[in-house]
């Protein structure tokens, strides 16, 4: 049989002429598996799609306002970096190396903030008065939600949304901010003053909870350099780039001294990953462990193709005889039934893609929908019980503290390819047994039970 002999063949098979194959299980049990298929595709990239999103909107945070591409962590007491025009020079100099787009220096430490008898920890980050407007992770990522970004008087702070909401503080309110400093064996509180110009997010809380912003001047003369961090974040043109590692060489060189530069006392460079490892490997196992368990589906559906096929087997035993009697050789017949089988997978994949594709690109919206009928239907419950709606509290099914408030959406087509491919491979695989057995019916035997 020649390759479009089978192809007539498997159409002939599943869609004969007769009127009584309308009846045909086979043929139901056919569209069933396909139904199946195409139904357990649609989670499978919906789930891939937000998870990428997901990932890439946390770890896209975590490098542009935490960590940026690289980072050089310097010794505090190192007399390098003892100054604000220190801190200045040394930027300057990592700005000019090959392949960084910027430098951004900071102070880091921990201190304890106040509002009107309410306190709660929190990292103070000493930063350039403009990173706002020259760091592009700054001024995309950051969401101003109340008051203006300023940081150019020297007691102005910027606080993140969670702190703003635990102090119940805003723009124009003057907080308190003590932090600690040790000279020899005595711990000595140090206070100071500062205003509140504007609450920022960005988004995920888990990440920026803590967060105040300072001006770098101001943060020398309010946190001790024995218990604080001085950092040099430096930005690429791509942090996911192979030529992270070089980079990342020729800063580590300029920080040793090599040529004709000065060492810096004391100091090490770090990648973004090797800074955020844990988290980035815990996101990416999440993801495929939530592809494992949709694959496992789309397994179990897949199966149902197989089962699917020895219905139709059985129910065409005799024009499966009557071929093999005019020449149909047993390898033509067993391609008709894997073309079924790949057919039929092809014909889930093409269900079951585009509304998986429909569901994830517009998630953000599906859940605000749900997100409306819940807190609904908890309104209508919450009135029945206390007789008015005074105190009802929405609840949020995207957590800022745990999930961002809007998943960014990301088609990764190159996996959704893999998807598309694995399917139809799947559904071949599933159709072998019942193909083979169907090639090796015997005519005569088939013909003499009719």
């Amino acid at each position: 049989m020649t390759l479009s002999s089978s192809f007539l063949s498997a159409f002939r098979l599943c869609f004969p002429h007769r009127k009584s194959s309308d009846r045909s299980l086979g043929r139901r049990s056919l569209f069933g598996a396909m139904m199946c298929i195409g139904i357990s595709l649609v989670p499978l990239v919906a789930v891939l799609i937000i998870s990428e999103g997901m990932i890439q909107g946390i770890t896209g945070r975590m490098i542009g306002l935490s960590t940026q591409d690289l980072q050089v962590h310097v010794n505090s007491l190192s007399p390098d970096v003892d100054s604000y025009e220190g801190m200045m020079e040394i930027s300057e100099r990592f700005s000019e190396l090959k392949g960084i787009t910027g430098s951004y220096p900071e102070v880091q430490g921990m201190a304890l903030v106040s509002y009107n008898g309410i306190r709660t920890g929190a990292t103070v980050r000493g930063v350039d008065k403009d990173i706002f407007e020259k760091n592009s992770g700054f001024a995309s990522l950051m969401q101003l939600r109340e008051g203006q970004i300023d940081l150019s008087q020297e007691r102005n702070m910027i606080v993140g949304e969670k702190i703003s909401q635990i102090l119940d503080i805003h723009p124009g309110d003057k907080i308190s901010m003590i932090t600690v400093e040790k000279i020899g064996e005595q711990m000595i509180p140090k206070m100071a003053v500062f205003t509140v110009s504007a609450v920022v997010s960005s988004g995920y809380q888990e990440l920026d909870a803590l967060w105040v912003f300072i001006p770098l001047e101001t943060a020398f003369s309010v946190i001790s350099p024995r218990s604080s961090k001085t950092i040099f974040s430096l930005t690429t043109e791509n942090p996911f780039s192979n030529d992270l590692v070089k980079i990342k060489q020729t800063v580590r060189n300029d920080i040793m001294g090599y040529g004709d530069n000065i060492s810096i006392d004391q100091s090490r460079v770090y990648t973004w990953n090797e800074l955020n490892s844990a988290e980035y490997e815990n996101f990416s196992s999440t993801k495929l462990l939530l592809l494992l368990i949709m694959l496992l589906i789309v397994l179990v559906a897949s199966v149902n193709i197989s089962s699917a096929r020895v219905m139709i087997v059985l129910e065409r035993r005799k024009e499966i005889a009557i071929l093999k009697s005019v020449g149909a050789d047993s390898g033509g017949i067993t391609a008709s039934f894997l073309l079924i089988g790949t057919v039929s997978g092809a014909g889930g994949v093409l269900m079951g893609i585009p509304l998986g594709l429909l569901a994830g690109v517009n998630i953000n919206q599906i859940i605000s929908f749900m997100e409306k009928i819940v807190n609904l239907f908890l309104k209508f419950v919450y009135v029945l019980s206390n007789g008015s709606e005074g105190g009802f509290s929405a609840v949020h099914l995207l957590d800022p503290a745990y999930y961002l408030q809007e998943i960014p959406v990301i088609i990764p087509f190159g996996e959704l390819l893999v998807i598309t491919l694995g399917t139809l491979f799947l559904s071949l695989i599933v159709s072998a047994v019942p193909a083979i057995k169907a090639g090796k019916e015997k005519p005569l035997d088939t013909l003499r039970k009719m």
